[in-house]
């Protein structure tokens, strides 16, 4: 089943990492069902495992498929997942997505009313440090194991140590553009001996940077490495998109004001172009295909995927969510979307989001379902039959045939794709960035809307071509592809009353919000057992 997954579905849930209690932490046990760094990489292909671990960990909760040892304690372990976390802090807190099942946490989310008590801002905070926790561990006894190696193995090994520092950064840039001033710690301090100390978001910043540009070299080269792990392509996507956002993350913010940082939009058409000169990628012809349980197949555009299986990656966090909670209502769950009947009647989207954004529906990205809804308003936000329904990701192939699994679904989540780099590389021109043209902007635009119109009577002229367009344009091209929330961040709208949306501020249509949820305050939790941490401000 789908043998180029192998990084994610093949020994990820055997490797159990258990702590060593006595005070020789090199100390080898003497039962051989117990894992230590003492013994951990015994065998070459326990280096595989562990890195397969670190993968896995943005789309399942634990060790095992029966959801018995979970990295982290939840009542529900769909909610523990990575994928479903950061997706629900990138749309369900905007015009994108609203929810319907009345959940205290999703509540506050959508009405931007959320504390430093809510349970998915400490859900996530949690995934988000646990995931690096892993990263740590592994680059810290793979780097001590690695003058002991020799030949393909140490050079293969290198590389995997340069993956994990690149899932490292990717998972402290979720914690930057979530929380801002995070705890800190790398590989060089060992876990249980310190509080980590609290580094400013700018500070962060210039960390991950600096880490993406140190591993370059190390990382395999565009489109070479085994599918759905980090090449250097994944890399300067990273790069381009933290450098188009990096007003934000260098800014400064109080609970009344925001004062952005200094501009790196040169830097963002830079890796822009790193990327599109590469030849090795190019738009996938038809744009639906992407979100199905075959986009596995469609590594031109996709850059790099977060895996799935339905056979062996089982979990109610990852895509499995993602389509499971936007079914209900009337729609053909077995046949339309490749899951058991019924649905979840969670997630859809805004009236205002497909008033503003999905005008006209010539536009093949405008992929809804409508039959059965209300679509004038959305009164009663826990009614899951008021509002427009999102039917773009589907677990059925571009030929119609059902994923492997009705619960648990094959396809697979674009973290990049050419299509973001883009729009990234059109809006840093737009906002003055140099080393690229307007011309060339506007061609990418086109290429993008070309393929949604399957043809040019979508193409826009230059003057059209404007940051108002931009904005919805990348809510056309990206929805649902957790980007929505730090979109409208940089574009001034997420907060205050310039855009309103349904719920917006908890009213039915919408009412100004304070600048500070720019930011989600550091957990209640984790403020009490560190007393090296300072709360955002507002909070």
């Amino acid at each position: 089943m789908r043998a180029h997954k192998l990084i994610v579905i093949t020994a990820v849930m055997t490797l159990v990492l258990v702590s060593s209690c006595t005070k020789d932490l090199n100390t080898v046990p003497i039962d051989p069902l117990v894992t230590t760094s003492g013994n951990v990489f015994n065998t070459p292909a326990s280096y595989t495992e562990f890195l397969a671990k670190l993968y896995a960990s943005m789309a399942v909760s634990g060790q095992d498929i029966s959801f018995t040892e979970n990295d982290i304690q939840a009542s529900d372990q769909g909610t523990a997942c990575f994928l479903r976390e950061y997706w629900a802090a990138e749309e369900a807190t905007t015009d994108e997505c609203i929810n319907a099942w009345g959940d205290p946490g999703l509540v506050e989310y959508h009405g931007g009313i959320w504390s430093d008590e809510n349970l998915y801002v400490q859900l996530m905070y949690e995934r988000i440090f646990v995931n690096i926790a892993y990263c740590n561990e592994f680059i810290r006894d793979v780097n001590a194991k690695l003058g002991s190696l020799t030949g393909t193995l140490k050079a293969n090994v290198t590389q995997y140590v340069a993956e994990a520092r690149f899932l490292r950064a990717y998972f402290y840039y979720c914690a930057m553009n979530e929380y801002g001033n995070v705890p800190f710690a790398t590989e060089t301090q060992l876990p249980g001996t310190f509080l980590p100390q609290q580094i400013s978001r700018a500070n962060l910043f210039n960390y991950i940077e600096t880490e993406l540009i140190a591993i370059q070299p190390t990382l395999a080269a565009p489109g070479t490495n085994q599918y759905a792990r980090v090449d250097r392509a994944a890399d300067w996507a990273l790069l381009s998109r933290m450098y188009l956002n990096a007003q934000i993350f260098t800014g400064t913010l109080t609970a009344n004001s925001f004062t952005p940082g200094a501009p790196r939009y040169t830097d963002c058409i830079t890796y822009c172009n790193k990327i599109i000169s590469s030849g090795v990628y190019s738009l996938h012809s038809n744009y639906q295909q992407l979100f199905l349980a075959d986009n596995h197949n469609y590594r031109d555009e996709i850059i790099l995927p977060l895996a799935e299986d339905g056979t062996h990656t089982e979990s109610y966090g990852d895509v499995t969510f993602i389509i499971h909670a936007a079914v209900g209502g009337s729609e053909d769950a077995t046949n339309e979307f490749g899951i058991a009947s019924g649905g979840w009647a969670g997630n859809r989207m805004t009236t205002a989001f497909v008033n503003q954004v999905f005008s006209d529906r010539n536009d093949q990205r405008v992929i809804l379902y409508t039959s059965g809804q209300d679509t004038t308003s959305i009164p009663t936000p826990n009614v899951f039959t008021e509002g427009y329904l999102s039917a773009k990701f589907k677990n059925v192939t571009s030929t119609g045939v059902p994923g492997s699994n009705n619960t648990f679904v094959d396809t697979d989540f674009p973290l990049f794709r050419l299509g973001e780099v883009y729009l990234n590389y059109a809006e840093a021109v737009l906002r003055g960035g140099a080393g690229g043209s307007s011309s060339t902007a506007l061609s990418l635009v086109n290429a993008l809307r070309e393929r949604a119109y399957g043809g040019s009577s979508g193409d826009i002229t230059s003057s059209q071509l404007t940051l108002g367009f931009m904005i919805n344009e990348r809510g056309r091209e990206l929805q649902w592809e957790m980007f929505r929330r730090t979109d409208l961040i940089r574009f001034g709208l997420f907060t205050g009353g310039t855009y309103l949306w349904d719920w917006k501020g908890n009213v039915i249509g919408g009412q100004a919000t304070p600048v500070h949820l720019m930011l989600f305050p550091l957990p209640a939790s984790d403020l009490q057992l560190n007393s090296n941490l300072k709360q955002n401000p507002g909070y």
